[in-house]
């Protein structure tokens, strides 16, 4: 039996991490996550991560509609990329949308994060993908977001930021943390020159420990690489 408050009570700690962290902006990125019953916690549009507590959580279904709330709440235009997410994905039962300053730099850029170059990366979410721009609030985001699903958790966004999904809220969570490190080690090795890949026969050691011995959930590409846009 879940403890919707206490899921309520995490969905805000995410968001305020979020903020602190300096992930999100005015009223930037969105949280959700999937209950038992087929139902949707998500955060509501218009309002700061930083301000974000329980009452102003908005309880949706499938279709994004609003079952509870207070009223003249809704959520963000962009539940239409978590509810894709979910429908995709059985698996996933938290979504996270943030703009963390150094992975969006890639995503802004124009370039995926698909360099095996750090254990823990490689290990955790494999190479990230840049899906194709979309126009917010519209299932151009969904549609682009699509294809890549099936193999990954992490996704960035084309001139929009990032996205992570995950079994429950918090791998969500982490995973997005992840993302951000390995974006500012990845930035900070091609200062210094470039970085080194892992030659392939230690990465095929990695992912045997990643489903052996780590039991990671989630999906993973292998070793799978992306040009730049």
């Amino acid at each position: 039996m879940q403890d919707i408050c206490e899921i309520k009570e995490q969905i805000c700690d995410v968001c305020h991490k979020m903020w602190q962290l300096g992930w999100v902006a005015a009223n930037d990125g969105n949280v959700s996550v999937r209950l038992e019953d087929g139902t949707f916690l998500a955060t509501p549009t218009g309002i700061s991560k930083s301000f974000i507590t329980p009452e102003k959580l908005v309880l949706i279904n499938d279709k994004g509609e609003v079952l509870d709330g207070q009223p003249g709440y809704k959520p963000s235009s962009e539940i239409k990329m978590h509810l894709r997410c979910y429908r995709e994905r059985p698996d996933v039962n938290g979504v996270v949308h943030a703009h963390p300053p150094t992975a969006t730099g890639y995503a802004v850029a124009g370039k995926s994060l698909d360099e095996y170059s750090m254990i823990e990366t490689v290990i955790a979410i494999g190479s990230i993908p840049l899906t194709p721009y979309g126009t917010p609030s519209t299932d151009e985001v969904p549609e682009a977001i699509t294809p890549y699903l099936q193999d990954h958790d992490v996704l960035l966004l084309q001139n929009h930021g990032a996205l992570t999904v995950g079994a429950d809220l918090l791998t969500a969570y982490y995973r997005m943390e992840t993302l951000e490190l390995y974006a500012k080690i990845s930035l900070n090795a091609h200062l210094l020159g470039g970085a080194k890949e892992i030659p392939m026969e230690q990465i095929d050691k990695l992912l045997y420990l990643r489903k052996h011995y780590y039991k990671v959930t989630g999906r993973h590409p292998g070793y799978k690489k992306y040009p730049s846009k």
